[in-house]
C-alpha cells in the first residue's frame, strides 16, 4: 500500500502527569527528537479546572496530545508524512513519562496513492453550525468539556 503519511491514534488509559504543562511540553519535545522530525512550532494549553492540550507542528504534519486527568485519560495523535518513521520511537516516550496502564493504537495510512476511485451517489452534506447541547449556545459548547482554556505556552 502506498501512502502520503502514517497517522497513528493512541488511546493512553491510567496515565500520570496528566495535568502537567511541563510533562507535556516534554514529551512533545521528545517525541520530535525520537521521530527525527523537524519542530516548527510547539504550543501547550493548560485548561482549567483541568486537562492539557499540546500541539508540536512539524514540517512533516503534527504530533498533539489532549489529556483528561479526571478520566486518567490521554488522547494522542502521531502524523507524519516523507520518509517513514517508527511510531513505537515515539510510544517509548509516552510510556516513560506518562506511566500509562494501557494503550490501544489506531493506524490510518493517510493519502493513500493506490486506492481505486470511486464515485459517490449521494449529495455533498451541507455546511451547518455546531449544533448545542440543550440549554448551551454553540459558542459555550465550544470550550472542551467545560474547561475555560489559559494563555498558551509558546516555543
Amino acid at each position: 500500500m502506498q501512502a502520503i503519511g502514517r497517522h497513528i491514534i493512541l488511546e493512553m488509559w491510567g496515565c500520570q502527569n496528566l495535568n502537567s504543562v511541563d510533562t507535556a511540553e516534554r514529551a512533545l519535545r521528545e517525541m520530535v527528537s525520537a521521530l527525527d522530525v523537524n519542530l516548527l512550532d510547539l504550543k501547550v494549553y493548560p485548561f482549567s479546572p483541568v486537562g492539557i492540550t499540546g500541539m508540536a507542528i512539524v514540517s512533516e504534519s503534527h504530533l498533539v496530545i489532549h489529556t483528561w486527568p479526571e478520566y486518567g485519560y490521554a488522547a494522542v495523535d502521531v502524523f507524519t508524512c516523507g520518509a517513514p518513521r517508527d511510531p513505537e520511537a515515539a510510544v517509548a516516550v509516552l510510556r516513560r513519562l506518562f506511566t500509562p496502564d494501557r494503550i490501544g493504537v489506531m493506524e490510518i495510512n493517510r493519502g493513500q496513492l493506490d486506492l481505486p476511485d470511486r464515485t459517490l451517489d449521494a449529495p455533498e452534506p451541507a455546511v451547518s453550525e455546531p449544533m448545542a447541547a440543550p440549554g448551551q449556545t454553540a459558542k459555550a459548547q465550544s470550550v472542551r468539556h467545560g474547561r475555560t482554556p489559559t494563555p498558551a505556552l509558546s516555543a
